[in-house]
């Protein structure tokens, strides 16, 4: 039998690149009882979200003073339903982000921030990864905007996709911004807010998603 190689993208989230691992054992199940779900990458939002438990994508941003002089946000992430898998490598862009850390695995055999990336070993059902870092995510647009732009979040196997549940919060800790829009807009599928000083979305699709949010400086 041909062994295929899993792919899974990672969202993500702020400058996230592919993952790469070898198929679990269970691999006949990945292929077969699953292929009827793949998506073939036009982006779908799903209105009712899978009755079983699906990977899950939460993203927590600090945008503070410095970040509109220099662009790097304070990050919280965490993944929850892990594919099982032997080895996984979650990527981020070189040089986009710093100060990378685990502060949480459960269901993992192994997991240690390197460089860029985290790397784990023995990806077992049910598994959590939760990180820490810094990231250059914020940039200047001209006529004193910021754009937080993020994706694109996907969960790829094969030459499709899988469902998949993101969350994302950002939080203005700084008096010197004011949020103006997002995109995409609210809709069945994809449900953004706005409260206080955080705006955010809760989102459940397949195929390729990114999202963009639009900023400006208050100017005093």
């Amino acid at each position: 039998m041909i062994r295929a190689r899993h792919v899974l993208l990672f969202l993500s989230a702020l400058c996230a690149m592919p993952v790469f691992a070898e198929p679990a054992v269970d691999e006949d199940e990945l292929l077969f009882k699953s292929a009827a779900e793949v998506n073939e990458g036009e982006l779908r939002f799903l209105a009712e979200p899978p009755a079983r438990p699906i990977h899950r994508h939460e993203n927590r941003i600090i945008i503070t003073d410095s970040s509109l002089e220099d662009g790097w946000v304070r990050l919280n992430q965490c993944h929850e339903n892990l594919d099982p898998m032997p080895d996984v490598q979650v990527a981020y862009r070189e040089g986009r982000v710093r100060n990378l850390r685990v502060t949480r695995a459960e269901n993992i055999g192994q997991s240690w921030a390197e460089a860029h990336t985290v790397q784990l070993r023995n990806v077992q059902r049910n598994a959590v990864l939760c990180i820490e870092a810094e990231t250059r995510a914020l940039w200047p647009a001209g006529d004193n905007r910021y754009v937080l732009a993020n994706g694109p979040y996907m969960r790829r196997f094969l030459d499709g996709f899988y469902p998949m549940r993101v969350s994302m919060q950002v939080r203005l800790d700084t008096p010197k911004l004011r949020f103006v829009e997002a995109q995409p807009e609210s809709q069945p599928g994809f449900q953004f807010w706005q409260r206080d000083n955080e705006v955010g979305y809760n989102t459940v699709f397949e195929g390729i998603l990114n999202t963009v949010m639009r900023f400006d400086r208050v100017l005093p």
